[in-house]
């Protein structure tokens, strides 16, 4: 049912792609992070969540159609449907049916409950497409309860220094659960760019805490001492050096591995991420039932050598997909 090509994963009876990375007449989206939904499609179809943001992300005029969470439809005898992944908001996993045989594609996915993203959902399938970005057993991570817990606690040990608590998160999906696990710290600002993105947080009948935004014309002055999140990209620019008396913290998966953090030469490590960890993957994996396993970005080379040897068939493939601190 599935072919791997060099424009992305192809389904031959449907005629469609899943998050391919080259343009197609027809793509299925995982999920809105700029790896997976890629600009030049003729149509794309995704959960409706998703929808708002490929239109803020690729373009308000392009062609998309939103499908919920269970709903099936059929496209060249192909029965699809959308299920939660747990990653983001709208992220969905996407199941494949045809002549009996099932294919489910995770996408990106996490195991663990943010508290904002609609819980992941084991699909039952004869193949499994899955990631494995932490697919070594060093990866594992802490509950979400003693994650926020240590990034309120960073705050307050700022604060007795008068410093500012700058977070470097991701603008989709790490920055609304930064800023939903901080809202009783103090004032907190956001950039712009992660402010465009929390509408589809709104949109979907998400209350964020409240913020401000700093954009082109904000004075960095006015930050001194408050909370202020901002996207990887503006991790080594002006912007960051004019905020006063900064302590910056890096929130990623990577924290997880002593050294990440003394590499970037921030103040403090995080390990948060939107994927899940070793335990999360091979619960994934287990719980699907699938009889053959496909890995597409990440520690492929490990992860589908793990599962070969305790007896679940697996095979690693070459993607274009993954981000290096987005995690």
């Amino acid at each position: 049912m599935i072919q791997f090509t060099s424009k992305g994963i192809y389904c031959i009876p449907g005629k469609f792609y899943l998050d391919p990375w080259q343009p197609v007449d027809l793509a299925i989206i995982t999920h809105g992070h700029a790896d997976h939904a890629r600009p030049g499609m003729k149509k794309y179809l995704c959960h409706h969540l998703t929808v708002g943001i490929l239109k803020s992300r690729i373009g308000p005029d392009i062609r998309v159609e939103g499908l919920a969470y269970n709903q099936t439809i059929q496209i060249n005898g192909v029965k699809i449907s959308l299920h939660p992944a747990g990653h983001i908001i709208g992220s969905a996993q996407i199941r494949l049916e045809y002549k009996g045989k099932v294919t489910v594609f995770t996408g990106d996915y996490k195991i663990q409950d943010d508290g904002l993203s609609t819980p992941f959902e084991p699909v039952k399938c004869h193949e499994l497409i899955t990631e494995s970005t932490f697919g070594l057993p060093i990866y594992r991570w802490e509950s979400i309860e003693i994650q926020n817990q240590r990034l309120k606690a960073w705050i307050t040990h700022n604060q007795g220094y008068k410093k500012t608590s700058v977070f470097i998160g991701y603008s989709l999906g790490k920055s609304q659960r930064i800023l939903n696990a901080v809202k009783d710290m103090g004032e907190i600002y956001v950039h712009y760019s992660i402010a465009k993105l929390n509408m589809a947080y709104s949109d979907a009948g998400l209350k964020l805490p409240s913020y401000q935004i700093i954009d082109p014309m904000t004075d960095m002055k006015q930050l001194d001492g408050k909370i202020v999140l901002l996207p990887p990209a503006l991790l080594d620019t002006q912007l960051l050096q004019k905020i006063p008396h900064v302590a910056y913290a890096i929130c990623s998966g990577w924290m997880q591995i002593r050294g990440a953090r003394r590499w970037r030469s921030a103040d403090a490590g995080f390990a948060i991420s939107d994927h899940a960890d070793w335990n999360g993957l091979l619960q994934a994996v287990k719980e699907s039932g699938a009889e053959k396993v496909y890995v597409t970005h990440g520690q492929t080379a490990s992860f589908s050598k793990y599962l070969n040897e305790i007896g679940i068939e697996a095979e690693e493939v070459n993607t274009n997909y993954g981000e290096e601190l987005s995690v």
